[in-house]
């Protein structure tokens, strides 16, 4: 019983697994494969506390496969030879294929990730890696694109109330406590998505009271009780996210005071550079776009700095590249555009390309008046002439919509000298 209630509370079965319907519903594409009992190699992508190792145990369970683990954190490429090796000398012919599972793969070197490949390629192990982070970034191409990747989500509300009272109902140490559930909003808030952050704040509240009194579990009670355990910055937990959120909105702001101190949070606690610079990254774009363009010219620049530098030197270039973003001038003008797109898109289908802008590589194509009309910008004076772009239903169509700041205000200027009336 000194198991935390998180791992009292692990599932063993499919049935029994909570959330994930998009992946393992009755229609979702691992049930039917475990169903199948054939599964490929596959990476699960998805934010701590949504059930990832778990998963991976129940697949070689429903499998009937033998299951090798390893985290990332300590295993090297010794142990990554040695599991295979012991597969080759273990596996018979008519068995179901072993399960490798690597917890937080993203941590893996390139040469700990080389020496995956051939076991993978060759079908003597089938992979399954668990990562928070985007597998395109960091997991090498070669294997990725050996693997399947599945995209697992954080937990709904629902799923939390319902693993609450499971909790509640079935673990053999909380059943044993008469416990009035009256309010769950804190609960849920602080949880964020996270199952095992539920269960362990859970458990927090109700083992801390006189276990010969009846708990009345409050909103108060909870924040009441997690100001008297304050978590240290957990880099997989809620306050990872909290720090970031905070970070990226300090820049947004225009506030380089702030963006630097929750950057000196994480640098204090051991957050990955590359995380924090892929944030950076995203906020050139997302928040500052055209009104400085350049401005995602060093957040390129610095996300491979760090990548190659590292700590404790990568906290300059972070410093750098965060006050930088701080003060520039802010335009989601991008950003708001292809959202507008995509709404368009959506609402009008797969309109018809005009004939004018078609590719006509054949004799066909020429005949069916494929590019034909088609007018060569510069052919024209200023590289540019009056024509139409849009499918004939858009025509006149305003996606992007300029910002108020130097920058655009130039590029409305211009496309005003061209097209006269349009812009």
């Amino acid at each position: 019983m000194n198991k935390p209630l998180a791992e009292r509370m692990r599932p063993n079965t499919l049935e029994n697994y909570i959330g994930q319907e998009h992946l393992l519903g009755e229609a979702g594409v691992l049930r039917r494969m475990i169903a199948s009992k054939h599964i490929p190699s596959f990476i699960l992508w998805g934010p701590p506390g949504v059930g990832k190792t778990t998963l991976a145990q129940i697949v070689a369970k429903e499998l009937d496969a033998s299951f090798y683990t390893l985290s990332a954190i300590n295993a090297g490429v010794k142990d990554v030879r040695e599991v295979i090796d012991r597969v080759k000398n273990t596996h018979f012919f008519n068995a179901q294929r072993p399960i490798l599972f690597i917890d937080e793969i993203h941590r893996f070197s390139k040469s700990q990730q080389d020496s995956l490949l051939s076991a993978v390629e060759t079908g003597i192990i089938t992979l399954i890696g668990a990562t928070t982070e985007n597998p395109s970034f960091e997991i090498i191409r070669p294997l990725l694109s050996r693997c399947q990747v599945y995209v697992l989500k954080s937990l709904e509300e629902k799923d939390l109330l319902h693993l609450v009272d499971l909790a509640l109902a079935n673990d053999l140490v909380l059943k044993q406590k008469k416990v009035d559930l009256r309010e769950t909003s804190a609960l849920i808030r602080f949880a964020g998505g996270d199952a095992r952050k539920l269960l362990n704040i859970l458990e927090l509240v109700i083992t801390s009271e006189d276990a010969q009194e009846d708990l009345v579990f409050t909103d108060e009670k909870v924040v009441e009780k997690l100001q008297e355990n304050p978590a240290a910055y957990d880099k997989g937990g809620e306050m990872h996210y909290d720090i970031i959120s905070a970070f990226i909105k300090s820049i947004r702001g225009s506030d380089p005071d702030a963006a630097i101190y929750w950057l000196a949070r994480m640098v204090a606690g051991g957050e990955d550079p590359t995380f924090i610079a892929r944030r950076l990254l995203i906020s050139a774009a997302e928040d500052i776009g055209l009104a400085n363009p350049n401005a995602l010219l060093l957040a390129n620049a610095c996300f491979d700095a760090v990548k190659k530098i590292g700590w404790p030197e990568g906290r300059i270039i972070l410093s750098q590249t965060t006050i930088y973003l701080a003060t520039s001038a802010k335009s989601n003008s991008a950003y708001l555009a292809i959202d507008e797109a995509l709404a368009l898109v959506e609402r009008t289908g797969n309109l018809p390309i005009p004939l004018h802008l078609r590719n006509a590589p054949s004799k066909l194509m020429k005949e069916l008046d494929y590019g034909k009309n088609y007018k060569y910008a510069h052919n024209f004076d200023n590289n540019f002439v009056d024509q139409e772009y849009l499918p004939k239903m858009l025509l006149q169509q305003k996606i992007w919509k300029p910002q108020k700041n130097p920058a655009e205000s130039k590029l409305v200027e211009y496309l005003k000298l061209l097209w006269k009336n349009r812009f």
